[in-house]
Parts: structure tokens; sequence; C-alpha cells
């Protein structure tokens, strides 16, 4: 299975708004406005009942007549690239804008045979928060887009321009032009409880204006992201949903659909949604024209896997470990090393990477961030003065994610270097000028290279390669075979089974855990 994100990916990111329910002899209105007498929608000025124990819903038909003319399909025309998106599932017969040969009008001399730029054709969802134009929905929707088509619930289309945009929650504010626009507030103070009913209201597979309704599942759902802690419902949401509003039993937005969990791009029954009160926060500055900054301390970082603690000690802790540091960047800067476990983050404890790159976050650019850590077994503290978070986008050109586990079973044949004898399952070579060039690696690393792994090997399933570089074993740095071999029998010695290993996998520097057998 795999937690997917709509238009990109399969498994659409999907919106879904979740209606207020009718309850025999309750008025239920949702927060923002309500019908009058002629059926005209109008801004409440009153907050909505809320019944004492709401029980399950006999229908949510009243709720979804009320909240519906403020959820909005979003046409998005964007420019493509035929190849890269036909590698993405999904995508493979997409069809894509290009004009025929013979067909094109030159203007500057140039060939008018040429085709014209591909186009890409995708649609999401959105929800107008204010009566005045304002809509939110996902980053992924619009991100690329060249032209932003809003189609109103009766039929209405809308030109929208992006009002701003953040990479790092996926979410999105554009604006139509107009006012007296019927819409929905965030909920704010009181949040549905696991197993209440929600309703999601969006546009999948662009049939617009569907509703959907199912209950919540759960809260704090890590799902890999950075800033969020999502909210799982079970209310069908599918691909072009991605951005749409789910709905509480008073018609309170309580998040906005973003990614479901599926193995084929439909509803499984598991969806994901940014909280209310991040959405709130967020699209607030980003309405008023505001830059969303978060603080950055350029390190590569990873969980503390049990055998991680284990292998230094640490049995029974929590936290992150530091891979890696950019070279010249604030954690270089004030000492933060290869190795370190970070445990806590301006005295806020982290049990995770994600918490750890959240906490940093928090500390606004140009102020410290004091960062708790164990290094060589003794804790301390190392202050680091964070700089401004670059863009995703930027944060993956300076290195890609590690790849999966390739089959390296014995010695690499290429090699002239290759011991006989494997260490920890590796077969390690020194790095000479020929291993430079067989396997491509910067004249700047330092460290020996694997130049095979045997297959029946926890080196091996934990996916080591050849031509990965050992940089660091243990706690001390390495330059040759023998420097690999005194770490793991210092480790041994010390009655210790598991040996970490820094290592340049894929252009990145990980940390391995190793077992040490024997």
């Amino acid at each position: 299975m795999a937690l997917s994100k709509t238009p990109v990916i399969i498994g659409a990111v999907i919106g879904a708004g979740i209606a207020a329910v009718a309850i025999a002899g309750v008025n239920l209105h949702p927060i923002g406005y309500f019908r009058d007498a002629e059926g005209q929608l109008i801004r409440a000025s009153t907050e909505p009942v809320v019944p004492s124990a709401p029980g399950a819903p006999m229908s949510f038909a009243d709720i979804f007549e009320k909240v519906s003319p403020a959820v909005v399909s979003i046409n998005v025309t964007s420019k493509a690239d035929p190849s890269s998106m036909r590698r993405i599932p999904g995508f493979e017969s997409f069809p894509f804008d290009v004009a025929p040969k013979g067909q094109g009008q030159g203007t500057d001399g140039e060939d008018s045979d040429s085709p014209k730029p591909p186009k890409q054709l995708s649609a999401g969802s959105g929800f107008f928060i204010s009566p005045d134009g304002y809509i939110v929905t996902n980053n992924h929707v619009v991100a690329n887009a060249e032209e932003i088509k809003v189609v109103l619930k009766d039929g209405k289309e809308l030109k929208a321009t992006i009002v701003g945009r953040d990479e790092g929650t996926d979410l999105a504010v554009v604006k139509v032009e107009g006012h007296n626009f019927p819409f929905v507030n965030f909920e704010q103070s009181a949040r549905p409880r696991v197993g209440d009913w929600v309703l999601a209201v969006g546009n999948p597979f662009s049939l617009g204006n569907t509703a959907t309704a199912g209950i919540v599942s759960a809260y704090n759902r890590d799902i890999g992201e950075s800033f969020v802690d999502y909210i799982q419902i079970d209310a069908p949401i599918n691909r072009g949903n991605s951005g749409g509003p789910t709905f509480d039993t008073y018609g309170r937005v309580i998040g906005v659909n973003t990614a479901i969990f599926s193995p084929s791009g439909g509803s499984v029954g598991i969806g994901f949604d940014i909280p209310a009160d991040i959405a709130a926060s967020i699209t607030k500055n980003l309405m008023t024209g505001q830059k969303i900054r978060r603080g950055y301390i350029g390190a590569t970082i990873q969980n503390l896997t049990d055998e991680l603690a284990e292998s230094w000690g640490l049995k029974g802790r929590k936290g992150a470990v530091v891979a890696d540091v950019v070279p010249g960047g604030p954690a270089q800067k004030a000492g933060l090393q290869q190795g370190d476990v970070v445990v806590a983050v301006n005295g806020q404890p982290v049990n995770s990477n994600t918490e750890m790159t959240r906490e940093v976050a928090k500390t606004p650019a140009g102020d410290i961030a004091h960062i708790s850590l164990f290094r060589d077994g003794k804790e301390r503290t190392v202050d680091i003065r964070t700089a401004v978070r670059p863009s995703e986008a930027e944060l993956a050109q300076n290195g890609g994610a590690v790849e999966g586990q390739d089959d390296q079973n014995g010695a690499s044949s290429g090699s002239k270097n290759s011991p006989n004898v494997p260490i920890l399952g590796l077969y390690l070579a020194p790095i000479d000028p020929a291993a430079r060039e067989q396997y491509s690696i910067s004249s700047t690393l330092r460290g020996v290279v694997i130049a095979g792994v045997k297959g029946a090997s926890d080196a091996n399933d934990k996916g080591l390669r050849r031509g990965d570089v050992i940089v660091r074993a243990g706690d001390r740095d390495v330059a040759t075979t023998s420097d690999v071999a005194a770490a793991v029998a210092e480790w041994k010695k010390a009655g210790r089974t598991i040996i970490p290993l820094s290592v340049n996998h894929a252009g990145r520097n990980i940390v391995v855990p190793l077992k040490i057998e024997g």
C-alpha cells in the first residue's frame, strides 16, 4: 500500500467536506452562515446549538444543503513534461494538449510546425473561507498552475489567482473576484472525538458536489510529512477530493483532505486531513501576503532505532540521529556532529526525526535552537542559530532519498582491492583512484568503499550496496579496512552486539546499525 497525493501520484489526495448532522428537534446551523425564510444563505450571528448527546444522524441531507454551496471544484491547466508525467502511476495515458504539426503560428520567424508545450489538465477541490472570494485548497493542486478555474455548485465558472502557497503543509489560498460568497469557518474550539461522525464534500474524479460520510478514525497520524500530525478519517475520499473540507456535525471545517492510504489510488477507507488549527493559522498568514518561514539548521537526521540506541548504550531512549551536516550550515558551524543523538529541542523532547524537524522549524530564523543530545555516551547541549528553511524543492536537490536494497551477493568482480574476508558481511577496499572512477566517488570523500555485500548478511538486509563508502565505524573515522576491523573489535570487546556505521549511500550520509556476528 502507498500514501498518495492527488493529482500528483496515484491514490489522489482528496478534498472532503463533512457536514453537520440534523438531529430531531435541534436547529443546527454551520458556523458562519445559515438560510433565511426565503432559503437565502446569509451570515449567522450566533453560534450553533450544541446538543449534549448527538448520537448517530438519521441523515446528512440538511447539513449538506447548508455547507455544499461553499465547496468548489478547482480545474487547473499547467505545463507538464509528458515523459515524467507518464512515469506516474495512473497517468500513463493521460491526455496532453499538444498542437498538431503544421497548425502553429510562428511569431518570430520560427518554424510554425513546432508543437506547443504540453499541458496537464487536473482537478481538485476547495472551499470558501470568506465572503469576498478567498478559497482554501491543497498546494499540490495549484502549485504549477498556469490557469485556474473555480466551478461553483450552480455550475458557474470563475477565474482564480494564487494568493499564497505553503509546501510544508500542502496548503494554498486562491481568490476569485466577487462578493457575498457562501463560506464556512474552521473549527477552533471543540474538535470531534474519535468515533464521531464527519462528512466530506468535494470533487472526486471530477464528479463535483459529492458527499461521503464516515467517522474520525484517529488523531496525530505521522505519514512522513514534516509539519503536520494528520487526522485519519474513513469517509471515502478519492482522486479530485484534494483540498476539499471535512466537516463536523455542526458544519465546521475540522480538516483539509490531502492524502489517502491506498494500494491502487482508490479509497480503502483510510484518508488523512490537515487539522483545522494548522490550516486556519497557515491560511490566515497566506491571505495577508505573508510567506511561511521556518527555522533550519542544515542537518540530515534519521530515527533512533532500537538497534542504534543499543549500539550507543542508549537502550530504551528515543530521539533523532544526526546522519550528516551541511558544509558551512548552521549546524556545522555550531559543532553538531555525525552520530549525535538528539533527544530534545528547546527543552521539548523529540521521539523521532519528524518531531525534531518540527521543533527546529518552530524556532524563528535568527533565533537560537537549544539542541540537547548524547555524544560518546555523554549528555550535552549545542546552541545553533537557525537560518530560513529552503523550499522543499531546494532541499530535494541537495540530496535524494535513500534508495532501496540492491542484491549485492559476493565481492565485486570489478574491484582489484576486494579482500577475501568480509567484515560485518561487507567486502571492503581502500579508496584509490581506480575505485573513485569505478564508483564515481567524490575526490573529497574519505573512508573505505564497499566492494561487495554477502547475500546472507545484516548488511544486505539493511540495503548496503557496492560503491557505498563507510566514513565512520563506531566512534572513529575510518581510512582503511583495518580501521573498520579495529572498531568492530573494540565494540565487541565492550560487550556490544551492534555497531553504528556512518555510510555515504546514494550521495548522502546515513547511519546504519549492523549486527556484530560471533
